[in-house]
């Protein structure tokens, strides 16, 4: 428990000490216009008070990544502690901060526009594509699980399809509508939901102690397949959001265009990071508990043996340790927070496939043009998932990847806009290091993964030495080119 507390206080620390760090270097004008008092347009040019900003953030950015995320990455032990604290403050937080920063100063740019700034042309080129695909796995995901909760605990004996009707039908008003007239309005009282049931997970450690595990009893690799998913790079790739999240800088745009002063970035953007950092903590503690006890271990195993994945032992933990009705508000908190991801991730690949086509998003029939394609491709990734007995885990594992690619293009991205915005210092490092981290994580996943990549192909240690040999590269052409571009 010592444990626990300690990484709580150190990431309240974090925002109170490092964010004004970064927010210092990047050199934030409380007197410059925003895009939202610039230019309004009702749709997504949306002036909004902050602390209803900073809950659609948080909302936006949460989504089961830090839940289920962290409780596939507590199977690795107390390394997930770790791994949660400092990659928040120093790297997750800094991602989503600076991001977000940039998409002010840019008018509200979409992620791959702020990509071909920094990093040329043809990486925003690419980036749309990616970016593009990569929401389209968040939606799938974010539609399988609350449609998976939602009909095992309140409708078993309904179609699991009627819930995802229900859930695409949600998520399609939602990316049509004004962000205010839907979103701003029912996002906080999600958020608040949200963190209501990481309060109540907090109360059952103090009601029942559960012996969560300390960091100093030993950071040996816990999964129940630990051979063959060695903590680096799997742990990393696991936890989806809780750490850092490249899907986090599709989103800091949508609340860039909200804001009516750049002092709201710090909180907004650093706090809400520091705040899912909290949330996944907590659900890391908790998962930790039950795959160390050796009692409560067994219900973390399914009826043909396979452990049990993320969104399935959030039903275990809430029914272990709450009353019936604080165990369905705890799922229902869930199922919130992956509905309310879902819909930001459509309506994200909305605006930057529009922005990419140049269609005015005024018309809501324009609109719905550019969201039918996007919906129907995600549609069909769902289908998949659902009808696989693996098929969840299989494009969680991708879209964890996918999602960890982005942050790690968005830090180089943001690396190359501090060595341009600060010419003559090395205020760099801050991003430079974690891009450097990031990497290394990514690359080595292709060539250390034995299901997902070609680690059955090659031995461990030529995966680890070919993704240092490209992570140095990277590092080699950053510094030679550091010197380039724009001083302002």
């Amino acid at each position: 428990m010592v444990s626990f507390v300690v990484a709580v206080v150190l990431l309240v620390l974090g925002y109170v000490l490092y964010s004004k760090v970064v927010e210092r270097v990047i050199g934030v004008d409380p007197k410059r216009t925003t895009p939202a008092v610039a230019h309004p347009d009702g749709v997504d040019y949306v002036p909004m008070k902050p602390w209803r900003i900073f809950l659609i953030q948080f909302l936006n950015i949460a989504g089961v990544g830090p839940i289920c995320g962290a409780i596939m990455g507590a199977q690795f032990g107390t390394a997930s502690f770790l791994w949660i604290v400092f990659g928040c403050i120093f790297a997750g937080a800094v991602h989503d901060f600076i991001a977000g920063f940039i998409s002010i100063r840019q008018d509200g740019a979409s992620l791959p526009e702020i990509h071909g700034k920094y990093l040329g042309n043809g990486m925003k080129q690419f980036m749309r594509g990616f970016t593009v695909l990569l929401m389209i796995l968040v939606g799938a995901v974010f539609v399988n699980t609350p449609a998976v909760l939602l009909n095992n605990h309140f409708t078993p004996d309904w179609s699991i399809y009627t819930w995802v009707i229900v859930i695409f039908a949600y998520y399609l008003i939602a990316t049509l509508l004004p962000i205010d007239k839907l979103i701003g309005r029912l996002y906080p009282v999600f958020g608040l939901l949200l963190l209501g049931m990481a309060v109540a997970i907090v109360v059952a450690f103090v009601i029942y102690s559960p012996e969560i595990p300390e960091v100093w009893q030993g950071l040996e690799n816990r999964h129940p397949d630990a051979e063959h998913n060695p903590i680096f790079p799997m742990m990393f790739i696991s936890i989806a959001c809780g750490a850092i999240s490249g899907f986090h800088a599709t989103q800091s745009p949508l609340m860039a265009r909200c804001m009516v002063n750049e002092k709201q970035a710090r909180p907004i953007f650093y706090g809400a990071m520091i705040t899912e950092g909290v949330v996944a903590l907590i659900w890391a503690a908790a998962a930790t508990v039950f795959y160390h006890d050796p009692v409560l271990a067994q219900k973390t195993i399914s009826a043909d043996g396979h452990p049990l994945g993320g969104n399935a032992m959030v039903g275990v933990i809430a029914d272990e340790w709450f009353t019936p009705v604080i165990a369905t508000i705890c799922i229902l908190g869930v199922i919130s927070a992956a509905v309310t991801s879902g819909d930001t991730a459509l309506r994200s690949a909305r605006l930057i496939v529009a922005d990419f086509m140049h269609v005015d998003q005024k018309p809501i029939a324009k609109r719905l043009l550019v969201a039918l394609p996007v919906f129907v491709l995600a549609a069909a990734l769902l289908v998949f998932s659902l009808a696989n007995p693996a098929g969840f885990d299989y494009i969680w594992r991708y879209f964890s990847w996918a999602n960890q690619v982005l942050a790690m293009v968005t830090l180089w991205a943001v690396t190359v806009f501090l060595a341009h915005h600060k010419p003559g210092t090395c205020w760099y490092w801050i991003t430079l290091i974690p891009a450097l981290f990031m990497s290394m994580v990514t690359i080595s996943f292709l060539f250390v993964a034995e299901k997902e990549g070609l680690g059955s192909l090659l031995p461990r240690p030529v995966g680890y030495g070919i993704a240092a040999a490209i992570t140095l590269a990277l590092a080699v052409l950053f510094f030679c080119r550091k010197g380039r571009g724009e001083t302002k």
